[in-house]
């Protein structure tokens, strides 16, 4: 009598072979993950710089002194406020003066959101911790 069907031993190599792959595929989609938190805190950091570097060059070459003055401008500078928000596994905090600002993006939880906090400081020199 042939039967139509998978071995029990088939089925356990299949098994196999499938964690196998899992567990060399499962680092580097999380290694992804965190590559891609990064670089949209890296990219926000750039957008509210440039925010501030173009208010600055329409008002006398004061800075905002506050978000407030950039979201609410019109049009605005910022279409949304970032300081104090929690976005993609990141916090950000702001610190603006009409004469300088500084914003920095730390990962909320570290090694899982990203392991690198972002600065940038006026005249947009951005730097990595």
């Amino acid at each position: 009598m042939k039967y139509n069907g998978f071995t029990l031993i088939e089925i356990m190599i299949t098994v196999a072979i499938v964690a196998l792959l899992s567990t060399l595929a499962i680092p580097n989609i999380l290694r992804a993950r965190i590559n891609a938190q990064e670089t949209l805190a890296i990219s926000t950091l750039k957008h509210i710089s440039t925010a501030c570097e173009v208010f600055a060059s329409a008002n006398n070459a004061l800075y905002p002194g506050n978000e407030a003055a950039l979201t609410g401008a019109t049009p605005p500078y910022l279409n949304q406020a970032y300081c104090g928000l929690n976005l993609q596994g990141y916090s950000y905090t702001c610190n603006f003066s009409v004469n300088a600002y500084t914003i920095t993006s730390t990962p909320v939880n570290p090694g899982i959101a990203g392991n690198r906090t972002f600065t940038v400081t006026t005249g947009g020199i951005f730097s990595m911790s």
